[in-house]
């Protein structure tokens, strides 16, 4: 969620508006490889997840498309997840692979030794404290996967996860299904009042957070694009080889410090590649919030691990820079039939078909950097603005401002909450405050990536 405009009437906002009014490709994908044909492994990286283990693994068994096994990751946590993970699964005859860690040694390592140890066509990361809402969400990410070779990631909607969704879970068969089902008593439902109503504010703010992305931004730059700058890495599916090509190539250069998130220097590194990472609408995953108190150290992993990833592949940011040069190439290519000539050899129709490598990133940039330039621009400008006008002591135009970007922010959010518009307008007027001062945080963000960058030459950037 690092690319959320911190102002909705700001240029990357505008750009995923301009993309909706704008169609998708109107190709008709033509795939090679049958979708029900692969082999799926779900890969569960988990650390201290006593009281969400089993929601997760009775989420799995709920889906329409069964994984091959799922492969459970305790990254050295010492709680009960494992027994608990292994009980359930025995009850529903789950094949479960389990891999204990003696320390504690981070996501990153999990995805990539998963990736490089087993075979199976799709790598499907599901976080131990997230649950998979949509029966159909492997389901239907493996399909969307296999529509096209240029497809890398496919991830549905993620929404906070609430007491009463938890509630539905426990209720399922499947759940049932386990033998400790009777006597549960979930540990979430037994928090004290302060701790429920700091959880609460956290699921008001990300809800109105990951509708405006995620229903908006995201969606405007799949129409525009055919690719999201980097997939929401808490239940995604990635074509496990183009995943292991990934490690393969930049571990020697990195080693384990990727950036501070891996899921937004994945989604980079594949675009970088010309890949796409694609968001469908249509399924939904459940995720834990941390505690308000929490929020501005998780903003700060995804906030910087952002900056971290523009850092490293500049050609992506650089995009804009290259549009003359790619026009130029495209109407040369039209003009002399090359592209046409291209287009009648191919048997396999594919939206948003782009030359693969990063060569060409480098020569003519990629479509999505157009939105990680904004995004960067967007990040770094606006909290200085704001900053700026403060210590100026520009006050009419600061509250102008401010006025002018909270009521645009309202409209956007009611008009895409479907179905609850009013329900979401008054969410959104209660966490303001929070979001505005979560914006200004983003000084701190930059200043530590800045020292990093340019006084210290620290690069062990790991989450």
């Amino acid at each position: 969620m690092a690319t959320a405009p911190w102002f909705v009437l700001s240029p990357n906002a505008l750009l995923s508006a301009v993309g909706l009014l704008r169609g998708p490709d109107k190709t008709v994908p033509t795939p090679a490889d049958d979708w029900q044909a692969a082999v799926v492994d779900v890969v569960i990286p988990a650390y201290k997840e006593e009281d969400n283990i089993v929601h997760c693994l009775a989420s799995i068994q709920q889906q329409t498309k069964q994984p091959r096994q799922v492969i459970l990751v305790d990254d050295g946590g010492k709680d009960r997840t494992v027994e608990l993970a292994r009980d359930f699964a025995e009850s529903v005859g789950m094949n479960l692979r389990v891999i204990e860690r003696a320390t504690s040694i981070g996501k990153t390592p999990t995805i990539k030794r998963q990736a490089r140890e087993f075979d199976s066509d799709v790598e499907f990361i599901l976080d131990g404290d997230t649950f998979l809402e949509s029966p159909d969400y492997i389901e239907r990410c493996v399909q969307e996967l296999y529509k096209g070779a240029g497809i890398a990631s496919a991830c549905g909607v993620i929404e906070p996860m609430r007491i009463k969704d938890r509630i539905a879970l426990e209720k399922s068969p499947e759940f049932q299904r386990w033998p400790g089902a009777s006597g549960y008593v979930d540990a979430h439902a037994q928090r004290g009042a302060m701790s429920r109503v700091w959880w609460w504010f956290t699921n008001v703010y990300r809800e109105c957070l990951y509708t405006f992305l995620q229903r908006f931004v995201y969606r405007g730059q799949m129409v525009f694009f055919g690719s999201i700058t980097n997939p929401v890495g808490c239940a995604v599916a990635y074509r496990r080889i183009y995943i292991k090509n990934l490690f393969d190539r930049y571990e020697p250069v990195f080693g384990d410090d990727l950036t501070n998130s891996e899921d937004i220097f994945i989604g980079f590194a594949l675009n970088n590649e010309g890949y796409r990472n694609i968001q469908l609408q249509n399924v939904q995953a459940r995720s834990e919030e941390p505690e308000v108190h929490r929020l501005p150290r998780q903003v700060y992993l995804w906030s910087s691990s952002f900056l971290q990833s523009c850092y490293y592949f500049d050609g992506l940011l650089r995009t804009p820079f290259r549009t003359i040069k790619r026009w130029n190439k495209r109407r040369r290519d039209r003009a002399s039939g090359e592209a046409r000539r291209v287009e009648d050899l191919r048997q396999v129709k594919e939206q948003y078909r782009q030359p693969f490598g990063e060569r060409f990133t480098q020569q003519y940039g990629r479509p999505i950097g157009w939105a990680m330039f904004l995004s960067a621009f967007e990040k770094i400008a606006f909290p200085t603005a704001l900053i700026v006008m403060v210590a100026l002591r520009m006050w009419e135009p600061l509250a102008v401002t401010l006025v002018a970007e909270m009521l645009v922010t309202l409209s956007v959010l009611v008009a895409v909450a479907k179905g609850k518009r009013l329900q979401m307008l008054g969410k959104a007027i209660v966490v303001t405050p929070l979001r505005y001062f979560l914006m200004l945080t983003e000084i701190t963000t930059i200043g530590r990536f800045a020292v990093d960058l340019w006084v210290t030459g620290n690069r062990r950037w790991r989450k």
